[in-house]
């Protein structure tokens, strides 16, 4: 019993620190309306930061009667491996279609139109479809031009899409100095700074022996290491295409994530001694005496290894917020139920 409190504990203060507060849809989702001529009306969302809007979750009905309405002109959205509907598209920072409107008549044309759509936060919470009113007046159509035809694609307004259209057009040098600016910027990431100390010792632990060149010849060993791991994982990754996310993403890995976490923290609690086998640490300890004989394999290795650390701990702050609070849920109905 104690030990479940302090479970329950542990977890709701997780909860407390990582847990976001959502946005009404109503602001999340922001939907106006505007004649582009006399027969078409253009819907304009307005989607917040890290929200997004799904594209066939569209719907346009008039709230008056005899309003007929043709079918809507949807661009093709970003593509996303949804946890709820599967292989969908997507649509943030804004979503704009038309709405044909049938006419046999001359002269301006109120209108009130019950816009629906359905979206969801990147955190994990979906909204059931909404559905708001919006007013816009047409012109008469014999005085206003024909509107240009609709874009088949929309921009994509999300981090990974306002990159790829960066580097769609830029040439080689443009795009490898902007990795190369991107670099200097990841390196200055929290995540890398434990990395620091790591990368000194193994430099200082050369003594009268590092020379500037023999400092620079390990860095570059070490920060090739992170660059070859990071470059295979990526090509993994794309190669895969969505199926790695959607396989991280799963409920067993997450599961088995959480119990881990579950395990190590008990060992903070006092109730076991969390270090290696001695016979292992005196291996170490002998291994790490040869590394500060400075072979470049060694320190390239070292990189490697670093980069997995890296990796992994990024992984695990993106999904704690994920597996903590549905396993606080389920903990929390367990024990009222009991």
């Amino acid at each position: 019993m104690i030990m479940r409190t302090l479970f329950l504990l542990f977890a709701f203060l997780a909860s407390l620190v990582h847990a976001q507060e959502f946005l009404d849809p109503l602001v999340a989702f922001k939907p106006s309306a505007r004649a582009l001529d006399g027969e078409t009306v253009e819907i304009r969302y307005e989607i917040a930061k890290d929200y997004y809007l799904y594209g066939d979750k569209f719907r346009v009905h008039p709230v008056d009667d005899g309003i007929v309405l043709g079918p809507l002109q949807v661009p093709k959205g970003k593509e996303k491996n949804d946890e709820n509907f599967g292989l969908v598209e997507v649509f943030y920072k804004e979503a704009v279609f038309r709405v044909p409107v049938e006419r046999n008549s001359s002269g301006e044309l109120p209108l009130r139109l019950d816009v629906i759509s359905q979206g969801c936060a990147e955190a994990g919470v979906c909204y059931p479809p909404q559905t708001q009113t919006v007013a816009v007046v047409l012109p008469d159509p014999a005085s206003t031009p024909r509107a240009a035809p609709m874009a088949s694609t929309a921009a994509s307004g999300d981090e990974s899409g306002l990159i790829a259209q960066t580097l769609k057009d830029a040439g080689f040098w443009t795009i490898l100095g902007i990795f190369f600016l991107a670099g200097l910027g990841l390196s200055l990431t929290p995540c890398v700074f434990p990395m620091i100390p790591i990368l000194s010792g193994i430099i200082a632990g050369q003594g009268h022996r590092a020379t500037r060149g023999r400092a620079l010849a390990l860095s570059l060993a070490y920060v090739l290491g992170m660059a070859v791991t990071y470059a295979a994982v990526g090509v993994a990754a794309g190669l895969t295409g969505t199926l790695l996310t959607a396989a991280l993403q799963n409920v067993w890995v997450l599961s088995t994530f959480a119990l881990v976490f579950v395990l190590l923290s008990l060992s903070m609690f006092g109730f076991y001694e969390l270090q290696l086998p001695t016979a292992l640490q005196s291996k170490l300890s002998e291994e790490s005496g040869h590394l500060q004989g400075g072979r470049g394999i060694s320190v390239f290795l070292m990189g490697a290894l670093s980069a997995l650390i890296v990796a992994l701990d990024r992984y695990t702050l993106e999904h704690k917020r994920a597996v903590t609070l549905p396993l606080l849920r389920e903990l929390l109905t367990q024990e009222a139920t009991a």
